[in-house]
């Protein structure tokens, strides 16, 4: 194994393969948004084999649902044993996606692990591997998903605040870590992979970001020189939260757009060139399927509908693509919309949809409309909501959050 040269990586993570959306089977029996996150898959495979990389790290969320139906794990490991098949060294991290809740059961990548697939190593505990181990001059320091009751046990936890559990679990995390690179080799390249959030980093639209309640990596931890790359995985928008700085603290974001939240965010992976104290990468970009959303000014009803035609785009700008539609106005307007002729214009779409917000002309006081006793808090939240003119997709994340912490007083 040459020391002297960097080591060439390809890193992407967060693949979702089974997300499943806009409805829609392709000729092969899959959903169609299946297949465009599939389709990506063998991109980043092609490239990795085509460029003869050194090391692939994927770091984590190989799925959606944390227990996969059988062609989604034939699909993926499919492009896995194509790495596999090219000798080239490819880390396998776990992700919150992968992993079951139950401590006894196993996560959704132990396949590769039980059938001892060549050159492919799952991460599902914190541990480095070594340069021996991986056939390449580099060291790579892996930090699964750390769920609580993986890492600590009921009698540990018991009566304690759950901010005092994240910052146990952050101390035991850091020190085991921190261990780690204290006893690397210093004279190859150490590599940190971690499915995390971290201090720094700019969240993109993954809602599923449990506030308050997931270890959070220290800057102190990943800005280590000694470490001299940090592949992460868990936050769907690309960055470095280095921001230029050695060593790159990289998010390679999803490889497909999850939602309307992601719609401004290119997604692709990442290729590294890696060498003690001086690391370079580019973000490279995949070809994905477009999302666009249409908002129309409707100021008057009198020119109710050719206001809203004059904002739509050609059919020809949305074919293919994953489009909505955003609109506000007063209630008593609903009878003006003509629907059809809308859909119409995005007729060569690949899906459409409608999002109605009615616009109030004042915040009206819950007990004018409804009987508030009658309502639940999680009625009487939404009811807020619409009176307060948030986007759609807001009013369904404050209500998601509101349902996890309201959950923590039933009973």
């Amino acid at each position: 194994m040459s020391r002297n040269k960097p080591i060439s990586v390809l890193h992407f993570a967060d693949a979702h393969i089974d997300m499943i959306t806009h409805g829609r089977r392709a000729k092969s029996g899959l959903p169609l948004r299946v297949e465009d996150f599939l389709a990506s898959l063998r991109q980043i495979v092609d490239t990795a084999v085509s460029q003869k990389v050194d090391l692939v790290i994927f770091a984590g969320d190989a799925y959606r649902n944390r227990n996969p139906q059988p062609i989604y794990q034939k699909k993926w490991g499919e492009q896995i044993l194509r790495l596999s098949a090219a000798h080239i060294p490819t880390v396998l991290l776990v992700g919150n996606h992968d992993m079951s809740p139950a401590a006894w059961r196993a996560h959704t990548l132990a396949e590769f692990d039980t059938f001892n697939v060549p050159h492919v190593f799952v991460g599902d505990r914190i541990k480095r591997l070594e340069a021996d181990e991986l056939g390449i001059p580099a060291q790579i320091i892996i930090v699964p998903w750390v769920a609580q009751s993986r890492l600590m046990t009921r009698e540990e936890t018991a009566g304690m605040d759950l901010s005092d559990i994240m910052m146990m679990m952050e101390d035991k995390v850091t020190k085991t870590v921190q261990r780690l690179i204290k006893t690397a080799d210093p004279d190859i390249p150490l590599i940190l992979t971690a499915h995390a959030s971290v201090q720094g980093a700019v969240y993109g639209s993954e809602r599923a970001i449990m506030l308050g309640n997931e270890l959070v990596l220290g800057g102190s931890l990943i800005n280590d020189k000694r470490i001299d790359y940090v592949a992460l995985g868990h936050i769907h928008k690309h960055q470095d939260v280095s921001k230029g700085g050695q060593p790159p603290i990289v998010y390679p974001g999803s490889i497909e757009r999850i939602d309307f939240g992601e719609v401004d965010d290119e997604k692709g992976f990442v290729l590294a060139q890696i060498e003690r104290g001086q690391t370079t990468f580019e973000f490279v970009g995949l070809d994905t399927r477009p999302f666009f959303t249409y908002k129309a000014d409707t100021p008057t009803a009198e020119n109710f509908m050719s206001d809203i035609m004059a904002s739509l785009p050609q059919p020809e700008r949305v074919k293919n693509a994953v489009c909505r539609l955003q609109l506000r106005y007063p209630r008593d307007w609903e009878k003006l919309l003509d629907e059809n002729r809308i859909r119409e214009q995005f007729r060569s779409a690949f899906s459409f949809k409608i999002q109605r917000h009615h616009i109030t002309g004042s915040r009206a006081r819950l007990g004018d409309t409804v009987a508030v006793e009658s309502l639940s808090p999680m009625e009487l939240l939404n009811t807020y909501w619409q009176t307060a003119e948030m986007e759609p997709e807001d009013v369904e994340v404050m209500q998601e959050l509101a349902k996890g912490i309201l959950s923590k007083f039933d009973g």
